[in-house]
Parts: C-alpha cells; sequence; structure tokens
C-alpha cells in the first residue's frame, strides 16, 4: 500500500495532476498495486484566504507518505524534506518535436543528476549600504564535503544502474569558481575510483549547453551544482520537444521522495482543458519507479512514447489535436 501526496499547486497544476492521478489508477489496476492519495491545497488560493502556505506541521505530515506528486510548493520541501537530488531526464520520444536538425530518439537520450539542496539556493548572502551608490550584493554558494560527495556517489550509482553508456560527466566552472568547483572536481575524482566500470569526463557549464544543441548524443548522465543544473535542465526539456513533456524527481534516497512535471502553472490557459498533461503522467512514472513499480513505470512511459509518436500534432498547449483529458485517456487506453 502506498500513501501519495498530492499537491496539485494553481492554475493548470490541477488539470495535469488529475490526468496523472487517472494513470496512476488505471496502473494500478493493470498492475495489482494498491494506493491511497489524499489531495493537500497547498498554493496561491490558500495562500490569499489565510495568508499561509506551507507550514511545519504540513511537513511532518507529509513525512509519512510514500512520495508526493506536486506542482506547486517547491523550495521549502526540498529543503524541509532533504531532497538532495534533482533528477531530471531528457529524452526524445518524436524527432518531429525536436528543435534540432537531424536529431533523432536515440541522439537524445541522458539524465541530469542536480545537487539540490546546497549551492547558490541555499538562500545565503547579504546587502552591504543597500540603496546607495555604492551598494554591495552578495550571494554565496554555499558547498558541502558532505553535500557534494552524497550527490555524485548517487550519480554514479544511477550511471551504474542505467547501464547504458556508463560515462559520468561532471559539469561545473573549474576555471573561474574555483572554491566550490576544485572541491566539486577533487571529490568526484575520488569517488570515480570506488567505480572502474563508469567512464568519467568534464564539462564546463558553458560548454555543456553547446554540446546539448551540437552533440547531445555525447552525454549518458550528467552531475552537477544546483545552479548550473537548473539552467543546462531547461535547455534539455526544449531539446526533448518542450515543458509539456519534461518531468523531474527531488529525491531523497532514504526518505520522502517528490515528483512533478517542469512547466509552471500557465495561467492563461487555467480551466480551458488544453494543457499537455504528459510531464506530469511522466513524473507519475517516475514516481512509480522510485516506489519500486518497475514494471508499471515503463508500461507508463511506453504509453506515452505511443501516443507522442502517432497521435499528437504538437505537444504545445491547444494544439496536440486532443484536450487534456483526452490525452490521459489516451495514456490508459495504451498502458
Amino acid at each position: 500500500m502506498y500513501k501519495i501526496a498530492v499537491i496539485p499547486g494553481d492554475g493548470t497544476g490541477p488539470e495535469v495532476i488529475r490526468e496523472g492521478l487517472k494513470v496512476l489508477d488505471a496502473a494500478a489496476k493493470k498492475y495489482n498495486f494498491k494506493y491511497d492519495s489524499k489531495i493537500f491545497d497547498f498554493g496561491g488560493e490558500l495562500y490569499l484566504k489565510t495568508g499561509k502556505t506551507l507550514e511545519d506541521k504540513d511537513i511532518e505530515e507529509l513525512k509519512k507518505y510514500s512520495a508526493i506528486l506536486e506542482t506547486g510548493i517547491l523550495l521549502k520541501l526540498r529543503f524541509s524534506l532533504d531532497q538532495y537530488i534533482n533528477l531530471r531526464p531528457v529524452k526524445l520520444y518524436n524527432a518531429g518535436f525536436c528543435p534540432l536538425k537531424d536529431k533523432n530518439p536515440e541522439d537524445i537520450d541522458f539524465v541530469v543528476v542536480r545537487e539540490n539542496s546546497e549551492g547558490l539556493y541555499k538562500g545565503m548572502g547579504e546587502f552591504k549600504d543597500k540603496g546607495t551608490k555604492d551598494e554591495v550584493a552578495i550571494q554565496v554558494s554555499y558547498n558541502t564535503r558532505k553535500g557534494v560527495e552524497r550527490c555524485i556517489r548517487y550519480a554514479f550509482e544511477y550511471c551504474r544502474r542505467r547501464n547504458r553508456r556508463k560515462k559520468l560527466t561532471l559539469c561545473g566552472k573549474t576555471n573561474v569558481l574555483t572554491f566550490a568547483w576544485d572541491l566539486w572536481q577533487r571529490t568526484f575524482d575520488e569517488v570515480a575510483k570506488e567505480y572502474p566500470d563508469i567512464t568519467t569526463d568534464y564539462a564546463h557549464v558553458d560548454a555543456t549547453t553547446m554540446w546539448f544543441v551540437k552533440n547531445p548524443e555525447w552525454f549518458d548522465v550528467i552531475v552537477t551544482d544546483n545552479m548550473f543544473g537548473d539552467i543546462i535542465t531547461d535547455l534539455g526539456a526544449m531539446i526533448q520537444g518542450g515543458m509539456g513533456i519534461a518531468a523531474g524527481g527531488n529525491i531523497n534516497p532514504q526518505g520522502v521522495s517528490m515528483f512533478e512535471p517542469i512547466g509552471g502553472s500557465a495561467p492563461k490557459y487555467t480551466g480551458k482543458n488544453v494543457i499537455n498533461p504528459l510531464a506530469a503522467i511522466c513524473a507519475l512514472g517516475m514516481c512509480l519507479e522510485n516506489l519500486g513499480e518497475p514494471e508499471a513505470a515503463k508500461a507508463v512511459e511506453d504509453a506515452v512514447i505511443k501516443i507522442v509518436k502517432t497521435k499528437l500534432k504538437s505537444l504545445a498547449a491547444g494544439k496536440m489535436g486532443y484536450s487534456t483529458s483526452e490525452v490521459g485517456d489516451l495514456v490508459v487506453e495504451n498502458l
């Protein structure tokens, strides 16, 4: 019995989450597992009514769940639940939806492992002489050996389990950010000695964005820090077809993990039944994989691949050729 916490969020969030839950229900029946879900209404509407969003008591309740499906409250949950890995698959399902010339599904199939709890997102810094012509704003990239090592070690283990090209790339900026990336590079090199079966290399973050566009087939698994991971995964989403298909996981390997569609709340499409729900459905697939239901997870992905290849005219809202709910139905029919 899995306990699934559901946070629909704002805008079109409830619409795409509804389709994810529709697929979850069908997968549970077909692959013989049981779950219980509860909706949590954290988000903009709750804030407008009460002046509150996510409180400590809510965090404690969420710790009791097997997983979270989410489209709203992010940073506080990531830090409070120590979801120190952000996992972003970048996989092209239909070459027709790729903006890159002559790139096919076999060329775009890699995963970014992003450190999710430190770096610039720690919120450390200060202003000096704020509001004056001599103002200085300081933002600290906070990296600990423990935080860096557990992320890198997860990336090596994931690369081994993925068993595709067994190549792990460290993406950073060692030539300029000499303190933080000295720590990352040294830790990466030391941990690599424990994984002789994994090929390793390094790329500056600016070069990585260039190769995403020119030669995405070079990559298998990439590990990087919080800020660089945030940037390169959005580029990754675009080359796989857009935000409508991009899903991510916020992973605590020893605790509660959270899975989300990457696109925003898209308020201009709210209530129109035109938003693409496939990112939310792919997030559900990641959730099932993480819970230990690989057969159901693969069935969800295979169904998504099939309809992206054979049914949809586009991955963009209002241009798919089907409504939001119809796309959900298509995935269920093809499980």
